[in-house]
């Protein structure tokens, strides 16, 4: 995932943007994308997502100042989307920049204010790829939170809101860093929605320590015109579960990369995922799992629903160490195509090094069938509703793979959405 090539797109719009005097992190990560650039789609790890959108764009500073009526109607939208209403636990984050106003966080964690001099980090590499880099020249603000060991925190609605006009195209880069100490227990329901032309590149620093466990879907909803480049960095110990669900629906490009570490024995991550395009939209869920202990479990599973000329992504990688014997890990990706137009491109990997390990991958891609579709409409149903029943049950044992029970009625509310606003 380094090996960039120094072929790509000046980077330098950021670059005069980034304060980086006196702050090595940001200093070598500036350094870095000096060096590489955004990249093209000719770079290996960028091979089916190029930037070239970014090329040119005069991304400015996203404004603190935006319309509170605006921030009203998308903060409705998202209690409707997910199911949490007003009374939720929430923090709820504008163009970037926390709001308390709007935001009620749970009793019983720490919240860590947010530094921008904090400098890396811990096992983080800021000069690691493009999208992390991106973020710690210009993270400005971001969630600093803290379950303490042996509490359950219940849930958490984290909301993005972007704001921007339609041709005032500007950037904005939290940086959020949640840790669940020994036996903590939280879920984090993480929904972003916007309007306007604007970039969101937010980070997300993930520990979870020794017997911890967090539950994290994510419901990428941002506005047609948007971009949205994603990286979350995981680490677990042992026995501690990260279990992530990323659902993308919006935006005209997307990608959410995935680094996930199993660093003691015991440890399981789940990245599992769905992708819902149509239109011209572009998809890409990019990870790499990384086995460096023994007795660690990984799953994924993502599906794709791509209609019209959308185009979806998967690149996933397995990395078992020398030391991780007795690894257990699976790795799936699955498309359904509703037009001939649309296009999936999938890049399964496993980079195992152990010789004691149960690890398998593989990819299918293909059509509704017709046979099934006749079966249905045989007993009266009409195409649409038979194909929505069709499409819904290949959606469904994705979306029930997360445990929390809230955040599954969340997701399954979103897909409902998509499906009545986009297909049906």
């Amino acid at each position: 995932m380094n090996a960039i090539a120094p072929v790509g797109i000046s980077p330098s719009a950021f670059l005069d943007r980034g304060d980086v005097k006196g702050n090595a992190a940001r200093l070598k990560a500036a350094d870095y994308l000096r060096a590489v650039g955004l990249p093209r789609a000719g770079v290996e790890a960028w091979k089916y997502t190029s930037l070239r959108a970014l090329a040119d764009v005069p991304f400015a500073d996203a404004p603190r100042d935006v319309d509170a009526g605006a921030v009203d109607t998308l903060l409705a939208e998202v209690e409707t989307i997910s199911g949490l209403g007003a009374g939720a636990n929430r923090a709820v984050f504008v163009n970037g920049r926390f709001d308390a106003g709007r935001s009620r966080l749970p009793e019983g964690v720490k919240v860590a204010a947010f530094d921008p001099a904090a400098g890396a980090r811990d096992g983080i590499d800021p000069a690691g790829d493009v999208t992390t880099a991106l973020n710690t020249v210009l993270a400005r603000d971001g969630l600093g939170l803290i379950v303490p060991a042996g509490v359950d925190a219940g849930c958490l609605l984290l909301v993005s809101i972007g704001l921007a006009g339609e041709d005032a195209p500007v950037s904005f880069h939290p940086q959020h860093r949640i840790v669940v100490e020994g036996g903590g227990r939280l879920a984090v329901l993480d929904a972003t929605v916007g309007r306007g032309y604007y970039l969101h590149n937010p980070l997300y620093d993930i520990t979870v320590e020794e017997g911890g466990y967090l539950s994290h879907a994510r419901i990428q909803a941002e506005g047609k015109k948007a971009l949205h480049l994603a990286v979350s960095h995981a680490r677990v110990a042992s026995r501690g579960v990260y279990d992530s669900f990323t659902l993308t629906l919006g935006a005209s490009l997307s990608r959410h990369e995935v680094h996930a570490g199993l660093n003691a024995a015991g440890a399981s991550v789940h990245v599992n995922g769905a992708q819902l395009l149509a239109g011209h939209q572009h998809g890409d869920l990019t990870s790499v799992i990384t086995h460096a202990a023994p007795d660690c479990i990984s799953r994924q599973t993502v599906k794709n629903v791509l209609a019209d000329h959308a185009r979806g992504v998967f690149q996933g990688k397995i990395h078992v160490e020398r030391i991780a014997q007795k690894t257990d890990g699976y790795q799936m990706n699955q498309a359904l195509l509703l037009s001939d137009t649309a296009e999936i491109d999938a890049k399964p990997e496993l980079e195992i090094y152990a010789d004691d390990v149960k690890c398998s991958h593989g990819a299918t891609v293909g059509a509704l069938d017709d046979d099934q579709l006749f079966y249905l409409r045989s007993r009266g149903i009409p195409n649409d509703a038979a194909r929505s029943i069709l499409i819904r049950a290949f959606l469904h044992d994705v979306v029930d793979q997360i445990d929390d029970a809230r955040l599954k009625d969340s997701l399954n509310l979103a897909v409902e959405a998509w499906w009545k606003r986009e297909v049906a």
